[in-house]
């Protein structure tokens, strides 16, 4: 079980996780309709096309849009996004997709358009090319991660090849 501290004038005292209801922002609202339907290590996918990545517990859509998107669109699609009957889907940070990289697997799912697959993630995760856009921006550019070589990378936010929206939410 995890401490967490409480603070207090003088002190540090620590309380067990149990101990401490999370609040209302803190709390999942996730359908209790959605079954597990398998793992992969510390993913876990759901019925409802959602995949839990139980390290950081965030939740991921199952498959990105499907077609090349600029970071606008990319952003809208994210946050507009309503699968599994969820609302609170959101763009991922660069250091959420660089916690989808792992080399040690080759996620075989077919890619679309001039993308060559070779992705390398968790197969419960349909991407359909290389890389989903992030949600930092800076002036003109946007972040994006490169699942196939592991990079983090920055370009113009209306570059819409090889680009794709990836939602995900907690």
């Amino acid at each position: 079980m995890k401490l967490i501290p409480e603070m207090t004038d003088t002190n540090i005292p620590y309380k067990k996780e149990a101990e401490i209801a999370p609040t209302k922002t803190e709390q999942r609202s996730f359908p209790s309709t959605a079954n597990e339907i398998g793992r992969d290590d510390w993913f876990i996918p759901y019925n409802n096309g959602t995949v839990l990545d139980t390290r950081t517990n965030l939740m991921w859509s199952a498959k990105d849009n499907g077609s090349d998107i600029d970071w606008a669109n990319a952003k809208s699609y994210c946050e507009n996004y309503r699968g599994g009957g969820y609302k609170n889907w959101r763009m991922p940070t660069q250091d959420e997709l660089a916690g989808l990289y792992d080399a040690g697997k080759t996620n075989n799912n077919p890619p679309t358009g001039d993308c060559s697959g070779n992705y390398y993630l968790t197969e419960l995760i349909h991407l359909t090319c290389c890389c989903p856009w992030a949600s930092e921006m800076r002036s003109h550019s946007a972040a994006y991660f490169n699942l196939t070589y592991g990079q983090r990378l920055w370009s113009i936010k209306s570059l819409g090849s090889f680009t794709r929206a990836l939602p995900a939410g907690k």
